[in-house]
């Protein structure tokens, strides 16, 4: 994928079994740019990346995922990976999280619009759980605590 105005970033992890190698490849070309956006549709769009992540878990055949970034970053491929990378920390964390605290992978919800509905429920929840700066326990407890106690769920809402 590299050319003119390009730049590539291979990093490797290793860690609970897992053997992780991810390489981050860039364009910056104003060419190519120009005419992926000949319209300027994507105001700011500086670079395109290309991060290849292949994964080895144990003894397991490698799995091989492609994914692709338009962003305004320049085409700095190490900027990018990091910011590629940390993306993906927010969101495996909250995710860890909503199933933790709010057991969300065991919901059963299938009908309708519920399960978008209680998943935006749950990480508004999330959201006022964490905002909240007295809190000494952690969000399984408050949330659980929210349910028992009337006063302290108007506290998280604002209202006391």
């Amino acid at each position: 994928m590299l050319c003119d105005g390009g730049a590539a970033r291979r990093t490797v992890e290793k860690d609970h079994g897992r053997l992780e190698v991810r390489v981050c490849e860039t364009i910056a070309d104003p060419d190519v740019i120009a005419w992926l956006d000949p319209e300027g549709a994507w105001a700011g769009l500086c670079s395109i990346a290309q991060v290849t992540a292949t994964r080895r878990v144990g003894e397991r055949e490698p799995t091989t995922a492609v994914r692709y970034y338009l962003t305004s970053l320049p085409g700095e491929a190490e900027a990018i990976a990091n910011a590629v990378r940390s993306h993906w920390g927010i969101e495996n964390g909250l995710h860890w999280v909503l199933d933790m605290a709010f057991r969300e992978d065991e919901s059963r919800a299938r009908t309708g619009h519920s399960a978008q509905n209680l998943a935006v429920l749950r990480k508004l929840a999330l959201t006022l759980i964490q905002q909240d700066r007295a809190r000494k326990v952690g969000v399984k407890a408050s949330r659980l605590k929210a349910g028992w106690d009337t006063g302290y769920l108007l506290h998280l809402l604002g209202a006391s």
